[in-house]
C-alpha cells in the first residue's frame, strides 16, 4: 500500500494582536507590545537621535500599528504651553482668510506643531472670549486679524505672557510684530485704474467703519482722485455693516435706485463686488458697458465670475506665512519685534474692459 504524504496546510497564520485595553494606550502598553523599557518609547517620541535607528523604526511600527496618541497634558503643563497655535480670523466665510490660514498651517507644520482656526464673525465680543480661551489653554502663540483698531482685550491678553502677531493690519501704534497689507496703496491702485478708463463718477462700497482696512481702502481712493484733481464728491461711498455677498447684494439696490448711476464702483473686498455683480446682472445692467467694477484681495472665485472680476491681489497665503515665522521667532533672546508691510498690485480682468 502506497503511502501519501498528508496536504500542505499553507504558512501558519499570523499571531493574533494582543488584546488592547478598553482605555487610551499609554507608554507602557506601547513598550509592552514593542519588547522594549518605556525610557526607549519616550526616547523615540522626544529625543529620536538617542535612539538606534533599527529599533527606533520598530517602535514606531508599534505605535502606528496600535494607533497609540501620545496625550501631551502632562508634558504641557512643565513646559507652560502646548503645540497648538491659534488663528483668530474676522470671517473664515471669507476665502482671504482660508489662504491665510492655509499659509500659517504650512509654516507651523514645518516647525512640527498645529493650528486651531477660530473665527470672531466680526464681533469683539467673541475675539475676547476666544482670548481668554487661549489664555486658559496655554496655546504656544496666537495670529490675530483683530476686529478694531485696539481692542482692551488685546492689552489684557499681553499679561499672560503668550506671543502673539497681529495679522492682516499694520498700524504705528501696534506693539509687538504686524504683518500687513498697503491698503492705502491698494484703494490708490483701484481708483487710478478706474480713472485711467476714462471713469469721473464713482463710487465706493464699504463695509464696518471700525475696520482699518475699510477706512485705508477708502483714503487711498480718495488719494487718486486727487492726484488726478478731482474732488472727494467724485467719489459716492455707499456704507454698509457687512462684507459678504449678502452685503454686495443689498449695496446693489441701492445703487440702482440711484438717479444717477455711479459709471464705476470699487469695493471694499471681493465678496462685496460679487454679491453687487450679481445685483446688476438680475437688473440687466452690463458689466463693465454700463458699470465697470473692481474688487480687493483677488479670491478664487474672482477670476471664476460671470464677468471676472478685476481685483487688488493680497497675499494671503504669504501673509499667514510670514507671520507664523515670526510669532514662532518671539522665542529667540535676539528676536526684535518687526512690521512687515506687504505690497498690493491689480489683476486687470474683464470687470474693467474699456466701454
Amino acid at each position: 500500500m502506497t503511502h501519501r504524504p498528508p496536504p500542505d496546510p499553507g504558512p501558519a497564520p499570523p499571531d493574533p494582536a494582543p488584546a488592547l485595553p478598553d482605555r487610551p494606550l499609554g507608554i507602557k502598553d506601547v513598550a509592552r507590545a514593542a519588547g522594549v523599557s518605556t525610557g526607549t518609547v519616550s526616547y523615540v517620541l522626544n529625543q529620536p537621535d538617542r535612539v538606534a535607528a533599527p529599533t527606533r523604526r520598530h517602535v514606531r511600527a508599534v505605535i502606528e500599528r496600535l494607533g497609540y496618541v501620545r496625550r501631551d497634558s502632562a508634558r504641557q503643563l512643565r513646559a507652560g504651553h502646548s503645540r497648538i497655535l491659534a488663528l483668530l480670523v474676522h470671517d473664515m466665510g471669507n476665502p482671504f482668510y482660508a489662504a491665510l490660514a492655509r499659509g500659517a498651517e504650512r509654516a507651523a507644520r514645518a516647525a512640527g506643531l498645529g493650528v486651531m482656526v477660530c473665527n470672531s464673525a466680526g464681533s469683539p465680543a467673541e475675539e475676547s472670549s476666544y482670548l481668554a480661551l487661549f489664555a486658559e489653554q496655554r496655546v504656544r502663540g496666537v495670529l490675530l486679524a483683530p476686529t478694531g483698531p485696539g481692542p482692551a482685550a488685546l492689552r489684557d491678553f499681553r499679561r499672560h505672557g503668550i506671543p502673539f502677531v497681529v495679522v492682516d493690519r499694520c498700524a504705528a501704534g501696534d506693539e509687538g510684530c504686524a504683518v500687513g497689507v498697503d491698503d492705502v496703496a491698494g484703494g490708490a491702485l483701484a481708483v487710478r485704474h478706474l480713472l485711467a478708463g476714462g471713469h469721473r463718477d464713482l463710487a465706493y462700497v464699504s463695509g464696518p467703519a471700525h475696520l482699518r482696512q475699510v477706512r485705508d481702502r477708502r483714503t487711498g481712493a480718495l488719494r487718486a482722485l486727487a492726484e488726478a484733481g478731482l474732488p472727494p464728491s467724485a467719489l459716492r461711498e455707499v456704507a454698509g455693516e457687512r462684507l459678504d455677498v449678502a452685503g454686495g447684494r443689498d449695496a446693489g439696490a441701492r445703487l440702482l435706485g440711484l438717479s444717477r448711476r455711479p459709471t464705476a464702483v470699487f469695493c471694499a473686498n471681493d465678496l462685496l463686488a460679487l454679491g453687487l455683480l450679481q445685483s446688476l446682472h438680475t437688473a440687466g445692467v452690463r458689466v463693465p458697458g454700463e458699470i465697470a467694477l473692481v474688487g480687493y484681495d483677488d479670491i478664487e472665485f474672482a477670476a471664476a465670475a460671470t464677468v471676472p472680476l478685476t481685483s487688488v491681489h493680497q497675499p494671503a497665503h504669504t501673509l499667514g506665512t510670514r507671520a507664523t515665522r515670526l510669532l514662532l521667532d518671539e522665542n529667540d533672546p535676539a528676536h526684535r519685534h518687526q512690521h512687515l508691510i506687504l505690497k498690493p498690485r491689480l489683476v486687470v480682468r474683464e470687470s474693467t474692459a474699456p466701454r
